[in-house]
């Protein structure tokens, strides 16, 4: 079983950063892709970032080129640095991993609001 807590969700205002970390417990496979997703209130969730244990990454093309997403695999921690942040950046975001793409786990989600 893989139990995941996010935590760094605050608010901020437009053009700041903010970091969220997310911590991952239990058998955790170098073969697990982990990322971010978020969810504005009436919209889907959406993907934001996944990383690979080797560092390989995917950003939404909204995000690229402001936020990163970084894992320490001995850690099992994965986060991501915000940067430049948007109103339209407003989410719950979600910590996820998706083991052999099909069982996929989820954290509880942690508020981020940009506003001024």
């Amino acid at each position: 079983q893989v139990q995941l807590v996010e935590s760094g969700g605050d608010l901020v205002q437009p053009g700041g950063s903010l970091r969220l970390s997310c911590a991952a417990s239990g058998s955790i496979f170098n073969t697990d892709l982990m990322g971010w997703y978020r969810q504005a209130p009436g919209k889907q969730r959406e993907l934001v970032a996944t990383i690979t244990s080797v560092g390989s990454t995917t950003y939404a093309n909204s995000v690229k080129d402001r936020f990163t997403i970084s894992r320490d695999n001995a850690k099992n921690t994965v986060s991501l640095q915000m940067n430049s942040l948007k109103p339209e950046d407003t989410a719950v975001y979600y910590c996820n991993l998706l083991r052999s793409r099909v069982q996929t786990y989820w954290g509880q989600g942690t508020q981020v609001t940009v506003s001024s």
